[in-house]
């Protein structure tokens, strides 16, 4: 059984955190509407869902992704790159205890879930204004012993990893080209996404499906074309926030 930790959105979202956009409103009613159609999504394509309470203290809590790189062997609970969210990993670590073993990240090294894409055993790493080289490091040692390789790639115009970059069913990757280092992904096939929607490569993949933000018509033609079973979310609001679809849940099984 595949388990979806996600959490409700903070009633402050709208002080949250932004880099590369400027700030722009959020509507909260939208907010809590969208992010009511992205649980659903997950649960039709085959998920056991849990939505843990929002926080006022931590305006980007919604983004439950970044505080937790969840693997088969154990749960490496991170250090997140803005001083503002730290502390939200607290609670995630205390739910995640009952199903992995824990490893924490500590100074200097920080690292957001948003950067780790996992494909078969490489986990490709984001290095980028929110993980570090020493974050990247502490993951290398803790994976190492069980397999794992880790593969870092610069990140630059986007603020992770899996904004530009996220795997497809078959294996391939969809990729915007334009903010990663390409050359890091040696060896592995991938499709870029029309120039004309740079964001929509943050998608989720769960069961040999995949959730996309609705917005992204033209990325979604595309992977219908691909033979990909896409499941649209109107995910605009979390998109002002320099938020996909990836960045609502943390996915790992029983």
């Amino acid at each position: 059984m595949t388990i979806a930790l996600t959490r409700w959105p903070s009633p402050r979202m709208t002080e949250c955190q932004l880099t590369y956009l400027d700030r722009a409103p959020l509507d909260l009613e939208r907010v809590v509407t969208e992010h009511a159609g992205y649980c659903q999504a997950l649960a039709e394509c085959g998920a056991r869902v849990t939505t843990l309470a929002g926080a006022a203290e931590f305006p980007d809590c919604t983004f439950i992704e970044d505080t937790a790189v969840v693997l088969d062997e154990l749960a490496l609970i991170c250090r997140l790159g803005t001083a503002s969210r730290q502390g939200e990993e607290v609670e995630i670590a205390r739910r995640l205890e009952t199903y992995r073993r824990l490893i924490r990240l500590t100074s200097p090294a920080t690292l957001e879930g948003g950067d780790v894409l996992r494909v078969d055993r490489t986990l490709f790493v984001g290095l980028s204004s929110r993980t570090n080289a020493a974050g990247i490091e502490q993951l290398a040692e803790a994976t190492r012993p069980f397999g794992y390789t880790v593969r870092a790639v610069p990140v630059t115009g986007c603020l992770h990893f899996k904004t530009a970059c996220t795997a497809l069913p078959d294996g391939r990757l969809l990729v915007n080209p334009e903010w990663i280092d390409t050359t890091a992904l040696r060896g592995c096939s991938f499709v870029s996404v029309p120039e004309s929607e740079p964001w929509g490569a943050n998608l989720v993949c769960l069961h040999g499906q995949v959730i996309a933000a609705a917005e992204h018509e033209q990325t979604i033609a595309l992977l219908g074309y691909c033979g990909v079973d896409v499941h649209p979310v109107k995910l605009g609001e979390f998109a002002r926030a320099e938020g996909g679809a990836t960045c609502l849940s943390l996915l790992f099984t029983e």
